[in-house]
């Protein structure tokens, strides 16, 4: 049995591809839209991708399922529980093999066990594997998808937070409760594989190590620990972070089926010039790569910062819109990697980059070049103080109710361009978050519309703990 492991550190999720080296046949589970990868390791090992499966309709970055179906024809192995809220709508136009609880199908020598296990989402499996080249009868292992992760179990909430489901978050977080009672009974030795490491959104407390045991993790993992159903739920509930605004269209998607990459232009790449980005601005959104303390000091009027780095695709979920073309203001090394992950979470709607003379354009932009002001906490403290700035505080609920700064105000980065109108402008708006990050793309949203006098504040709400400044702790 082969089985070759795939990690994408900006939406941290895992990805498979088994073999059966007697036969030469494959399977990929959880494929991510980018599926070069799996097709370059079936070359490498000599083998064929016959099989396609994931655990549940994804939420957090589009699926590769029907683009590996289109271009290789193997057969789709997708979930059928759920009810008809949960049915794959493109498997009419592939191979395909809707699966049950209890179902089994062979991948060559090796078997795949078939485990209904709601809770993240209705019709979410795990996959018991059986090496059946070896002298064991028994599963090797599980691949669990959301459903129990390294030191942590998939969030019952997105149906209600993301979908808009009301009441469904208990609901699910009791079925949570009992696909649990159903791991408890596997043997300890078998290998676990999850679909997501630390960082990703589908939960709150995600192990960084890439695999674990089932016998492990029921030693460790705080959800096994709880035999109560109703303490377990609360506990399950209680400080879950904001979805991204974007899982909800990521949900409709991979459910329909996504857009064949194939069928998406390429964005034109056009040269640098300020009069363009005005028009661009009254077509669509522009988005300015760029680090942000490079931004801060000079930007045109409108534009949107979205800092090239690990937490760049997040963000664009939060902010871009899915109906409304998008400009990328970029550099030339950065531009195809960017819309490669864009694409990641079906954001396809590029329509044109402009290099790297985005310096050269906002130094060449006149009265439509602007900048906002950079601060050291000490100084913040003293504005603060003497009441001379209005203080936002973007970062996330939890760490809101972990420790705040006593006049600050909260709206979650995520939420700040639909709430804008609740910070007012008699007063420069000084921005914090934790380490300086969030708070500048925030900086970024208040400029776009309108906000004059702008402010962030360098190193957040941990340099101001650091210098022991004034906090309300919980």
């Amino acid at each position: 049995m082969l089985l070759k492991y795939f990690y994408n550190d900006k939406l941290a999720h895992a990805s498979y591809l088994v073999g059966c080296q007697a036969t030469g046949e494959a399977i990929v589970i959880d494929p991510s839209r980018d599926i070069s990868k799996y097709l370059e390791a079936a070359q490498t090992e000599d083998v064929r991708i016959v099989g396609i499966t994931e655990t549940h309709i994804h939420a957090d970055f589009l699926s590769g399922a029907r683009e590996l179906a289109a271009q290789t024809g193997a057969t789709l192995y997708l979930s059928a529980e759920g009810g008809p809220d949960w049915t794959y709508q493109f498997l009419d136009e592939y191979s395909s093999q809707p699966v049950h609880d209890g179902d089994s199908f062979n991948i060559g020598n090796i078997k795949f066990e078939v485990m209904h296990t709601p809770g993240h989402t209705p019709e979410h499996i795990a996959l018991l594997v059986t090496d059946g080249g070896s002298k064991a009868s028994a599963p090797m292992g599980i691949f669990s998808g959301d459903f129990v992760f390294v030191g942590d179990v998939g969030r019952p909430d997105l149906l209600e937070k993301a979908a808009g489901v009301r009441g469904s978050s208990e609901i699910m977080a009791r079925k949570m409760f009992e696909s649990l009672q159903r791991f408890k009974k596997l043997p300890d030795f078998l290998q676990l594989w999850p679909a997501h490491g630390a960082g990703s959104a589908c939960g709150k407390a995600l192990g960084a190590i890439p695999s674990s045991t089932v016998g492990y993790e029921k030693m460790v993992n705080w959800a096994l620990a709880y035999n109560d159903e109703d303490a377990f739920v609360n506990a399950l509930l209680e400080g879950q972070p904001e979805p991204p605004r974007y899982f909800a269209m990521m949900k409709k998607l991979n459910k329909e089926g996504p857009q064949l990459l194939s069928a998406i232009n390429a964005p034109q790449r056009v040269a640098e010039s300020p009069e363009t980005v005005q028009q661009w601005l009254g077509q669509g959104i522009v988005v300015d790569t760029r680090p942000a303390t490079v931004f801060a000091k000079n930007h045109l009027v409108g534009v949107l910062n979205i800092p090239y780095n690990k937490s760049f695709v997040t963000w664009a979920g939060w902010f871009l819109d899915y109906n409304r073309p998008i400009y990328l203001l970029c550099d030339e090394d950065s531009m195809e990697a960017i819309v490669k992950e864009l694409q990641y979470i079906g954001l396809d709607n590029v329509e044109a980059t402009m290099g790297t003379g985005v310096s050269a354009v906002v130094a060449a932009g006149g009265p439509r070049v602007m900048s906002y002001t950079e601060v050291e906490p000490e100084d913040a403290a003293r504005s603060i103080d003497r009441g001379e700035v209005f203080l936002l505080d973007v970062r996330n609920a939890t760490e809101w109710s972990e420790g705040h700064i006593p006049q600050a105000t909260h709206i979650m980065l995520g939420h700040l361009a639909q709430r804008a109108q609740e910070v007012p402008k008699d007063r420069p708006v000084l921005v914090q978050c934790r380490t300086g990050g969030r708070s500048a793309i925030a900086a970024s949203i208040l400029r776009a519309q309108g906000f004059e006098h702008v402010q962030n504040m360098l190193g957040g709400y941990e340099e101001w703990s650091k210098l022991g400044l004034a906090a309300v702790n919980r």
